[in-house]
């Protein structure tokens, strides 16, 4: 059997690496692994394959920096190529990025049999480009590996028990990954105090609007008074706040972290604070609470069990969520929500079906 991967932002190899894992063990399958570009930068280089143990990309697309069409479009010329040319049994792809959907569009034209995983994602936002990806790309798999109950019941809603596709509830091979680097994290080389809260902000929703990202750093800035608030940030976004004027003076900013490190932080927090999908989940894998910083998300199991908070970006809500989770001793991790480590096996074994 061989499969042909998609993958080009940074948190889907660290995915993918779990499922490479996986498939070392059997000599039957082959796997061919393609970087399309989108996400490159300088931690996609030799040391970051090596120190998160992943397989080297087969092929580098290089098609990152364009918009969403011209991107999209590129992608699914070059993904063509690779699979005319590997001829493929399998067309894997994970999550929700324009490489995904490029994936899923050269499969179905192609006739190549489509795995998604991470599939039956919904945040019911039509305005989040990743919402339609993961839509179209969900329509025209052949078998999609749901990581929740939740994601499961969405798909039944929206009639896919009716399609010629099967469905599976793999678990969530973001648990795997969070599970395996656990053991090699680092610690960042900045000034750390014993009690830190953990912050994150990137999605363009709160960093290209004023008002939200006024609201969201007067409230940090408050509560980093009291206690340290560790905020990797990009550059783009420090610059925004520069032009804003704000003042986060408290706050103790450092550069963007690799995996490793983001893995000790995390493990090494009180309480995180995110506007990012993937680090809710990571958050309550090492049963820290959560504080979103969006008004939806894909994460609905969290809110339910109560180990997330959705607070949007009203300062208030900010402030009154950190009142009540600071003082949360752990998030109940003993819920079987996630696979609990066991999804990449799920997912070959269901392949080699």
């Amino acid at each position: 059997m061989k499969i042909l991967t998609i993958l080009g932002a940074r948190p889907q190899f660290i995915k993918a690496g779990s499922v490479s894992r996986e498939i070392a063990k059997h000599k039957e399958i082959e796997e061919i692994i393609v970087h399309t570009g989108q996400h490159y930068d300088a931690n996609m280089s030799d040391i970051f394959f090596q120190e998160m143990q992943i397989p080297k990309p087969d092929y580098f697309l290089g098609i990152g920096g364009k918009s969403h069409g011209a991107m999209t479009g590129q992608m699914i010329e070059k993904i063509e190529e690779v699979c005319l040319k590997e001829k493929p049994d399998w067309i894997m792809v994970y999550g929700d990025t324009n490489s995904t959907l490029a994936g899923a569009i050269v499969a179905s034209k192609l006739h190549v049999k489509l795995a998604h995983i991470e599939a039956g994602l919904r945040s019911f936002n039509m305005n989040m480009p990743e919402e339609i990806n993961r839509i179209l790309t969900d329509r025209v798999s052949n078998i999609l590996f749901c990581p929740t109950d939740t994601a499961v019941q969405n798909l039944k809603n929206e009639g896919f028990d009716t399609f010629t596709c099967k469905v599976v509830k793999s678990g969530d091979v973001m648990q795997d990954g969070a599970l395996f680097y656990k053991e090699f994290a680092k610690k960042p080389s900045c000034d750390i105090q014993n009690d830190f809260i953990l912050c994150t902000i990137h999605r363009a929703e709160n960093t290209d609007d004023e008002q939200r990202l006024r609201a969201i750093f007067e409230a940090l800035e408050e509560i980093a008074q009291e206690k340290q608030i560790i905020l990797p940030l990009h550059p783009r976004t420090k610059k925004i706040l520069e032009n804003l004027d704000l003042n986060f003076q408290n706050l103790t900013i450092i550069d963007p972290v690799g995996y490793l490190e983001m893995v000790w932080l995390i493990d090494h927090s009180s309480l995180v604070m995110t506007d990012s999908g993937g680090l809710q989940k990571e958050a309550y894998f090492f049963s820290k609470p959560c504080i979103t910083l969006r008004d939806e998300t894909e994460w609905i199991e969290l809110v339910t069990c109560k180990a997330n908070t959705l607070v949007g970006a009203d300062k208030n809500k900010i402030l009154e969520a950190y009142k009540t989770r600071s003082s949360f001793d752990s998030t109940n991790s003993s819920l079987d929500l996630y696979g609990g480590g066991k999804a990449s096996e799920m997912i070959i074994k269901e392949l080699l079906k």
